[in-house]
């Protein structure tokens, strides 16, 4: 498994197929592998890069607590090693990295696919009556931080996959969950922390597909709209029946709006290049 030294920590991160790079970023809690379909679906067209971010699957963790732009970094020496633009696509934390990424370093996105990202700062900018939206995610958040053992976890992976979800996993699955407590604890730190405008957003020109679940806690779909309305080429797609883990739920047909995406940009920048 390659590795790549970043702000002075070990990066996991896999390397499959030829062509212009894209890089996938996963959800908290998850890993890589969380890509595996997409990665197959994509390789054949695209050097597919998919990290661990850090403190999960085989990267290390980073002295103090990482902000969305430590994890950008991320993002940024992959596409460095790939030599070129890529297409950024990023789930949950992963999406609200990519986020970042997209805002610092514009000319090195060629498309860029969000899906449900935790941009939670969001949600904390003048929308009147909207606060009961922050105070749902503080309170899962404050769970997390506060019991860093099965009960806070619960509350988490309940919040995101439906209710009964925690009680129907093997002890294995929770065990390998519950060793994630701290640093999902960081990941929602950092979303909430970042202090960049909406409006800041509008700067980002490359061509955006936002997926979202009909089913989504209420607070990750008005992100996504949010987002929608402000990003300048930007189109919403939700998918009946989904929730937050869409990519893993309903895999076939966000992979399929990933693929079509990510060609059409390519198609646009073609001609844009005759």
């Amino acid at each position: 498994m390659p590795l790549i030294a970043v702000h002075g920590s070990k990066v996991a991160y896999s390397d499959r197929g030829n062509g212009p790079a894209a890089v996938l970023l996963h959800s908290s809690a998850g890993t890589r592998a969380q890509w595996r379909s997409l990665t197959e679906m994509l390789e054949g067209k695209r050097r597919v890069l998919a990290p661990d971010l850090r403190g999960y699957g085989e990267s290390g963790g980073r002295p103090g607590t990482p902000d969305l732009a430590d994890e950008a970094a991320i993002v940024g020496a992959l596409a460095a090693r790939a030599g070129g633009p890529i297409d950024l696509v990023g789930h949950s934390y992963g999406g609200a990295v990519a986020l970042r990424f997209a805002l610092e370093q514009p000319e090195m996105v060629r498309s860029l696919t969000l899906i449900e990202p935790v941009a939670f700062h969001l949600l904390q900018q003048g929308w009147a009556g909207r606060d009961w939206l922050l105070a749902e995610v503080q309170a899962i958040a404050a769970a997390v931080t506060r019991d860093r053992n099965g009960a806070g976890m619960s509350r988490f992976v309940d919040y995101w996959n439906g209710s009964g979800t925690w009680a129907s996993l093997p002890e294995d699955k929770r065990s390998g969950l519950t060793r994630y407590a701290a640093t999902v604890a960081e990941n929602f730190a950092a979303a909430v922390a970042e202090a960049i405008p909406l409006e800041t957003y509008r700067q980002i020109q490359a061509p955006a597909l936002l997926l979202r679940g009909a089913r989504s806690p209420a607070p990750a779909r008005r992100i996504v709209a949010l987002l929608g309305s402000t990003l300048p080429n930007a189109r919403i797609v939700t998918v009946a029946d989904a929730g937050h883990m869409l990519p893993l739920t309903h895999r076939e047909i966000v992979n399929r709006e990933i693929l079509a995406h990510i060609l059409g940009a390519e198609r646009t920048v073609e001609l844009q290049a005759a």
